[in-house]
């Protein structure tokens, strides 16, 4: 039988670890009925919807593609209603992403970009400060264009466009894509900037195919494409 010291030393070996996955949000809400149609009214998927009369009820929903749910509902949280702020959502496509809850009733903001590094100002603070500049990054350049919205108790969402992952971000070995709309537009992006390969090499490249899959993996890695 290993003794208490030889437990420690297992537990805390420098090559154990166990995965930690972020998978509930907790939303402080007022009005459980009236956040439950909010969020349905997003296209959200309704997980569940438990009570216990007479003092506690649980609402989960999960946003399209995503591996992190939401919960609120009665003595959830302590948390004072809409004290949640800067939720970011991670689209491949803002202007679509923001297009899409529109219709749908979502007072969503213009898509906007940050004014350098200024954390001072009437705007809500978010990533990169707290001044919003009108329109999305002039570059086009990942993590830098954004839009938000609200629920009705003011719990602050924020949708953040995403193309290019920072380096180290993603494992190259476990690419994948949450729906088939993220997979057109990494298709797209792959198209155009396989064009320009052609124009480098002066003629069409027939194994493009294998250009794109390369391109596309190293894309999501955050690393260089493929020359």
């Amino acid at each position: 039988m290993p003794s208490p010291k030889d437990e420690t030393r297992t537990n805390n070996a420098p090559d154990a670890r166990v995965d930690m996955k972020l998978e509930v949000v907790v939303i402080p809400v007022s009005d459980v009925d009236r956040a439950k149609e909010f969020y349905a009214r997003l296209g959200w998927r309704l997980d569940a919807d438990f009570a216990a009369p007479p003092d506690f009820r649980v609402v989960q929903f999960t946003p399209p593609g995503s591996g992190c749910s939401i919960i609120f509902g009665k003595n959830v949280t302590a948390a004072a209603p809409g004290s949640a702020q800067g939720l970011y959502l991670i689209v491949s496509d803002i202007k679509t992403a923001r297009a899409e809850l529109l219709p749908r009733g979502v007072q969503v903001s213009e898509v906007f970009h940050g004014a350098g590094s200024v954390h001072a100002g009437h705007d809500q603070p978010y990533i990169f400060g707290r001044l919003r500049v009108s329109g999305p990054d002039p570059d086009h350049r990942s993590y830098q264009s954004f839009a938000s919205f609200s629920d009705p108790d003011g719990n602050g969402w924020l949708f953040q466009e995403i193309t290019t992952r920072l380096p180290g971000r993603v494992d190259p070995a476990a690419t994948s894509f949450a729906s088939a709309a993220d997979l057109a537009s990494a298709l797209r992006r792959a198209e155009a900037a396989h064009g320009e390969h052609e124009k480098r090499i002066g003629k069409a490249d027939p194994n493009w195919p294998d250009w794109y899959a390369e391109y596309m993996v190293r894309e999501q890695a955050g690393e260089a494409p493929p020359q």
